[in-house]
């Protein structure tokens, strides 16, 4: 069986259990990572040596680096379907995944800020600057969702995954934001996924 160390409140580890949901693949979650530690431990440390969750294991082969992790599990289980034959698609699935990586790192102090940063001791400036850099982001995934129904086209694929748990947090923010219906309307197909709403919509922010 599979084994996906981490938590379930992480976004990069909701990216690697909403795939497995997707692929219906039965895994185990070793709790690790925040309040649960373990990953300064030396036997996580052989597995993965930067210390950061999740670290996937899957038959004796070890994956760390949340989108890597999709994308091996796509390309295994999903040829054809979450793995887009297409070139085309699978290169747009591929750009925009990412894309991803830079977006969170704008979105993350916003949500460290705001979730896990008691008020007293919130930086307003650094917060707000956060917000409205990923705002920007979020327009140029607006203009592409107006365009298509999915990241890769007209099919959910590996592309959704990581974009997807990001923005759902984005929207999970107590902030203002500008208006998406492209982006929003995006969501709710995304939330008539089982997959999505088990573990990435119905997981509180903490």
């Amino acid at each position: 069986m599979i084994e996906v160390w981490g938590r379930d409140n992480s976004v990069n580890v909701q990216k690697v259990l909403w795939c497995c949901a997707e692929l219906d693949l039965a895994y185990r979650l070793i709790k690790a990572g925040g309040p649960f530690g373990r990953t300064n431990e030396p036997e996580y440390r052989a597995l993965n040596p930067t210390g950061l969750i999740p670290t996937l294991v899957d038959d004796g082969v070890v994956h760390w680096e949340s989108n890597a992790i999709v994308r091996y599990l796509a390309r295994r289980y999903g040829a054809g379907t979450l793995w887009p034959d297409d070139p085309q698609n699978h290169a747009r699935a591929e750009s925009w995944m990412e894309w991803q990586t830079a977006v969170w790192l704008r979105l993350r102090p916003a949500f460290i800020g705001l979730i896990r940063t008691p008020e007293a001791e919130r930086d307003s400036a650094r917060i707000k600057s956060s917000v409205e850099a990923t705002a920007g982001n979020m327009q140029l995934l607006e203009s592409h969702l107006a365009k298509h129904d999915y990241i890769a086209g007209t099919a959910f694929s590996m592309g959704d995954i990581p974009i997807g748990a990001t923005v759902s947090r984005w929207f999970k923010l107590d902030i203002s934001r500008p208006p998406t219906p492209a982006l929003t309307a995006w969501q709710q197909r995304l939330a008539q996924r089982r997959p999505f709403t088990d573990v990435v919509s119905s997981i509180p922010l903490s």
